[in-house]
């Protein structure tokens, strides 16, 4: 299940009339999803970002101003992130100009087939 699969409808039905698309509004009441946006300026950061991850947000971390200032300590930071998600099974993926998405284990992160040939 990917993360855009929670704001998709079950069985829904949408209408396209020209360059709008309309979907039918949802009665059944849903469970909200949090999304934070946090950065992460050293350890202390980490553990509060794992703490956020255990109670079911999805964080969107700044690891840029921490890579410009001690490349030592980010590396430092970003292993405790790998092996907190590893041991908690949640989704952990870099973006360009420094960002990481991680989600909690019931969102995963849908990453494009890679393009490398297979060998029969």
């Amino acid at each position: 299940m990917g993360i855009f699969d929670i704001f998709k409808g079950s069985g829904s039905k949408e209408k396209v009339s020209g360059d709008s698309v309309e979907f039918p509004e949802d009665s059944e009441p849903r469970e909200q999803l949090t999304v934070r946006i946090e950065s992460i300026g050293g350890l202390q950061d980490v553990e509060k970002a794992a703490m956020l991850l255990r109670k079911g947000t999805v964080l969107l971390l700044k690891i840029k101003d921490i890579q410009r200032r001690d490349i030592g300590l980010a590396q430092t930071a970003l292993q405790k992130l790998k092996r907190l998600s590893t041991q908690f099974n949640w989704d952990l993926v870099a973006l360009p100009e420094g960002y990481l998405i991680m989600t909690p284990n019931f969102a995963k992160i849908e990453r494009p087939e890679s393009s490398t040939p297979s060998v029969e």
